[in-house]
């Protein structure tokens, strides 16, 4: 087996990180989640303050750390120690939120740069909330600030959603010689 390699989780507040990491991790992930007003006003009671941690091993018996980020600006100082060495990049938004695409471009154009050639995917959550759900909408404001990337609808709670995020990001990185 090879070294680990790290997957960032990023996005805002309520996107669905720690869900996500929860899915997809072959032991009971550890977490930083307390109580918080900001939490509460995104519809839950606790939000990450440090990071989460999760792993999975691959079928090739690669192991796949996964480290969710903080949503929170004021916790940012985090992000680069999080992102350090991290191989991708998963954004996750809450299409509940009116302000989601901007808020979405904003976390790609900060973590992008932190993994090699940019290598992100996008997980859009919640689209049932919005008819028709916007999709293309996130792929167009992507593409404007310079970001071609991959755009899923997604429910991070379900296993096979949270996996088909990391295996189009995989495929990217093989696509590139990254990993």
């Amino acid at each position: 087996m090879s070294h680990p390699y790290r997957i960032v989780f990023a996005g805002p507040v309520g996107a669905g990180k720690t869900t996500a990491i929860a899915a997809l991790s072959d032991i009971p992930p550890i977490t930083t989640e307390v109580a918080s007003a900001e939490a509460e006003a995104a519809g839950k009671r606790t939000t990450t303050v440090a990071f989460d941690l999760g792993q999975i091993l691959l079928p090739g018996g690669d192991l796949v750390q996964l480290y969710g980020a903080p949503g929170q600006a004021r916790f940012d100082f985090m992000w680069p120690l999080i992102s350090a060495g991290a191989i991708g990049a998963v954004i996750l938004a809450d299409d509940r939120r009116t302000d989601s695409i901007d808020v979405t471009v904003q976390y790609v154009r900060e973590f992008a740069p932190r993994v090699p050639a940019g290598n992100c995917v996008v997980g859009v959550g919640r689209t049932e909330y919005r008819r028709p759900p916007r999709i293309d909408v996130y792929g167009d404001a992507l593409a404007a600030a310079g970001f071609v990337l991959p755009v899923m609808a997604v429910d991070v709670r379900r296993r096979e959603h949270a996996l088909l995020l990391l295996e189009v990001l995989l495929a990217r990185l093989e696509a590139t010689d990254g990993v």
